[in-house]
């Protein structure tokens, strides 16, 4: 789960400036658009940020992470390179999430198919505390915005949250099977959604609790808006609701032609809030204007990839988009689909960008905070850093035997930890030459 929010973009530059169009679509009939803003945007030069980590003492008593050479059963097919800092190995199976502390971006939290989670160090993969009494597979674990708690979801809907400094549990609730979970981007408020179609809000420790009764048919995405207020939630219908989170009321549903052909898989919003992006097994991305509710656009994967001939329709129909995100920095949005395809788009001018081509399925994309770098990872086990501006591959990494099932990225994007099928999390220090 990638936290929204970052630094302020750079000050406006005099010579060859991006314009940057924010769309914000006005209460005109038929969703037209307009175009209220333009902001000069300053191309990008070097980052300045550095965020090294400090050299791993290879102490023998840790048994949390193991050495590339000890690191056997290496599937056939996976590469045997291991480019990885850190590797944390108490996890039995599979690691299916994985979350950074958003104060200090020094811990991980992961979850697991072996029914736990671990809260450890980033340095050098010291177990804090287990994160026990799960009794399902562990999909989702993220920190409160202040680091303060940490929250741990079970497939059976068994969440847990923990005060991180006590290594205490201080609440549990259990909803049934657990969708998403997501913390608030300002407070101690903690949001989920259920098969059962509800989305919940608690209050942590207090408990206090509302819940967003959606259709009939599971939650299977959700995201707080940068403004705190709204939430939007995708649904295994194709329908899209904004949820007014103090009034307990959808603000718009997208549904129909709005809506999608096939279950929501991903949502993301822009850092302001006023544009939202929802990804589906339909293959479309639809690029939303919150305010009104209306579709801007649609972005669809035939546009990018040919039609597939007879005989090669059941593997075309396997395709999805798997995830989605906004730049911080331009006016760019990229789509991954689980054919490996990475779409940017440009925003202002609503078209195909670059297309970035992976050698397997998409899992996950993060955008760096403060550049126009998208990273992905895949289920051929490697992580690939994008230049959105050229289309063009900076670097990759490898060191997992099996699929990535998830990642994070630090403040300063100058760590990147994943999870994977080998049953083990690692950390990999990102070396830039701009830096």
């Amino acid at each position: 789960m990638a936290d929204p929010g970052g630094g302020e973009g750079p000050e406006p530059g005099p010579e060859g400036s991006e314009a940057l169009l924010l769309l914000a679509g006005g209460g005109a009939e038929g969703g037209a658009e307009e175009i209220v803003e333009v902001v000069d945007l300053e191309p990008l030069g070097p980052d300045d940020l550095a965020g090294e980590m400090e050299d791993v003492d290879l102490d023998e008593e840790q048994g949390a992470w193991v050495t590339e050479e000890e690191d056997e059963g290496v599937e056939e097919g996976m590469e045997a390179q291991d480019d990885s800092e850190v590797t944390f190995s108490k996890h039995t199976a599979s690691v299916f999430c994985v979350s950074l502390d958003p104060k200090t971006n020094t811990l991980a939290v992961t979850g697991g198919e072996d029914d736990k989670a671990f809260v450890w160090r980033l340095s050098d993969g010291e177990l804090l505390f287990e994160c026990s009494g799960h009794k399902d597979s562990v999909t989702c674990t993220g920190f409160s915005h202040d680091s303060t708690f940490v929250a741990t979801g079970d497939m059976s809907g068994l969440i847990k949250v923990w005060r991180v400094d006590t290594k205490e549990e201080i609440w549990s609730f259990d909803v049934g099977d657990l969708e998403w979970m997501e913390w608030h981007p300002q407070s101690h408020v903690l949001l989920a959604g259920t098969a059962d179609g509800n989305s919940w809000m608690w209050k942590i420790p207090s408990g206090e609790c509302k819940t967003f009764q959606g259709p009939n048919c599971p939650a299977t995405c959700g995201r707080v808006l940068s403004d705190g207020k709204r939430a939007v939630v995708g649904y295994e219908d194709g329908t899209v609701r904004i949820w007014d989170l103090k009034q307990g009321s959808p603000l718009h549903v997208l549904k129909g032609q709005d809506g999608h052909q096939g279950p929501l898989t991903c949502v993301a919003s822009n850092k302001d809030g006023s544009l939202i992006l929802t990804g589906s097994v339909d293959c479309h991305a639809k690029l939303v204007n919150s305010a009104t509710g209306k579709v801007v656009s649609v972005f669809k994967a035939e546009s990018i990839v040919p039609k597939p001939s007879v005989g090669e329709t059941e593997e075309a129909e396997s395709n999805s988009v798997e995830s989605l995100g906004f730049c911080n920095v331009m006016p760019l949005a990229a789509v991954g689909y689980l054919d490996g395809t990475l779409a940017i788009y440009d925003l202002a001018t609503q078209t195909l960008r670059h297309k970035c081509q992976h050698e397997s399925g998409i899992v996950q994309l993060l955008w760096e905070d403060s550049s126009p770098v998208v990273y992905t990872c895949s289920l051929d086990g490697a992580v690939s850093l994008w230049d959105a501006r050229s289309g063009k591959l900076i670097s990759e990494y490898r060191g997992h035997s099996a699929e990535i099932l998830d990642f994070a990225l630090n403040k300063d994007a100058s760590i990147v930890v994943t999870t994977s099928g080998d049953h083990q999390a690692k950390v990999f220090c990102v070396q830039r030459p701009d830096r």
